[in-house]
């Protein structure tokens, strides 16, 4: 690697181009940029007219959703021109000149470089001058990556980045309001953290002591007059759960929740009440309908052996799913009855998982119905493909989402499935749909097409009796 001790080292940059001379980059040039409030930033160049050197309405792209306009961009200094190799392989070299340092010439000057190969890392969200392990230049605004080691320098749309690994060293350039609201949220939390630290109780509020437990039971004991099957179990199923936890100073009925980037607590506190028989009114209204629809009658009554349940289903799907054999069940989910916390509770888990999760379902009917679904998706990825025919459409857009591909297929068990692709800009699904022998016992195929627009809808999939109706080549394909 480098010799040059990266802790002394001096970058000074001297080639910079007044915006206000109307001397732009190139379209997509990554610039150190120099604003008119004095601050520093970077992003590559993005004109509103592409085709004009002049033109200098445009905006300076950071990252995803993160540009700067060029109004606000003083001077601009290319960072893709230069290949610093040859001095960083210089031990006695302490500063390195970017273009020549003559008098009267802007120049800004950036030391204070630091490097993941010293453990330090920058603080979220701050934009950093970069060196790269190629000897080149870079910037990016810094995102640690959840629950793991290292993270990376986000410089561009739909989250490109440059990893810390390609990363020789960095330093900080200046705060922006990204980096001001994450440094904002940093310290509301070491506040939050010290007022915690001794939370005062409200005796209204905690009548009945600090265990959770306790309003639970009292909420209990009046389900229990409805519900005779009622328990704490059940209504811990309505998540997230009520705890008791310290917010601002003082302990509150809250539910926490974990903020998906750092994995910080979300309090979320009670506020339909002062006391502490208010809060059990709300935690036995909030947790009856779930408690309801624990009857073990109605969800074990087809008894506690779990093989009744996945055979009753398997033969469901068997009448129409014919090529259907148990074996083809192997890599779908496992099922179990198994007891969870005291409860009686059907339970999966999906291939080599090692342990099972509970299945919450509030009837032996819905949960079978469950079971047809994988079995069925189960039997149609068994069952390849031989031959597919596309009809032709136009542009369809769905709620939304645009028609992107629809495909009937035949199968090679003989029968037929159809496979539709939706999306929009940034997301997109795909399913299949098993024609039924029940489309096909249709005499004619404009009878077909009735049975088989109750499975996949036009108002729902975008080709209805109009478009598929005239198309004698699907028509053959399907056998009419």
């Amino acid at each position: 690697m480098f010799k040059v001790n990266y802790k002394d080292l001096r970058l000074s940059f001297n080639e910079f181009h007044n915006v206000s001379d109307k001397d732009m980059p190139e379209y997509g040039e990554y610039c150190l940029l120099e604003l008119k409030n004095g601050d520093y930033t970077a992003g590559s160049w993005n004109p509103d007219d592409y085709r004009s050197k002049k033109s200098t309405s445009g905006k300076f792209i950071r990252g995803t959703a993160d540009t700067v306009g060029s109004d606000e961009v003083e001077r601009w200094h290319s960072l893709e021109r230069y290949d610093l190799t040859e001095c960083l392989e210089d031990e006695e070299i302490d500063l390195i000149n970017l273009g020549p340092k003559n008098e009267g010439v802007r120049s800004a000057q950036f030391k204070g470089f630091k490097s993941f190969a010293d453990k330090k890392n920058p603080k979220q969200e701050q934009f950093c001058l970069l060196i790269m392990n190629d000897g080149s230049l870079a910037a990016g605004r810094w995102n640690k990556w959840r629950n793991e080691p290292g993270g990376a320098f986000i410089y561009a749309p739909a989250l490109s980045s440059h990893g810390w690994d390609e990363v020789w060293a960095w330093t900080p350039l200046s705060t922006d309001q990204f980096f001001a609201m994450e440094l904002e949220r940093e310290n509301e939390k070491k506040r939050e953290r010290k007022l915690n630290k001794n939370p005062s109780a409200d005796p209204e509020l905690f009548r009945y002591g600090m265990d959770i437990n306790v309003y639970y039971e009292k909420a209990l004991e009046r389900l229990r007059e409805e519900f005779y099957w009622a328990t704490l179990t059940m209504m811990k199923k309505h998540t997230p759960v009520w705890q008791i936890v310290p917010l601002h100073g003082k302990y509150v009925f809250g539910q926490i929740e974990k903020n998906y980037y750092d994995d910080s607590d979300i309090v979320t506190p009670w506020t339909e009440g002062t006391t502490a028989d208010e809060f059990i009114d709300f935690l036995y209204g909030y947790t009856h309908d779930t408690v309801k629809r624990c009857n073990p009658e109605e969800r074990f009554k087809l008894g506690t052996d779990i093989n009744v349940y996945l055979e009753k289903a398997f033969n469901n799907v068997k009448k129409d799913y014919r090529w259907l054999d148990k074996k083809m069940l192997k890599n779908s989910w496992r099922y179990d009855i198994r007891k969870v916390e005291g409860d009686l509770e059907f339970v999966r888990k999906y291939r080599n998982e090692s342990r099972y999760s509970v299945y919450d379902v509030e009837s032996a009917e819905r949960f079978i119905e469950c079971l047809e679904y994988d079995y069925r998706s189960a039997a149609l990825h068994a069952n390849e493909t031989v031959a597919s025919y596309a009809p032709e459409f136009g542009h369809i857009s769905l709620h939304g989402w645009n028609l992107e591909s629809y495909v009937f297929c035949k199968l090679q068990s003989g029968d037929y499935k159809v496979s539709v692709t939706a999306g929009d800009r940034t997301a997109g699904g795909s399913r299949d749909f098993f024609i039924t022998p029940y489309c096909f016992e249709a005499k004619t195929y404009e009878e077909f097409l009735d049975r088989y627009l109750q499975i996949v809808p036009d108002y729902s999939f975008g080709l209805g009796k109009n478009e598929l109706l005239p198309d004698e080549d699907l028509k053959k394909f399907l056998g009419y």
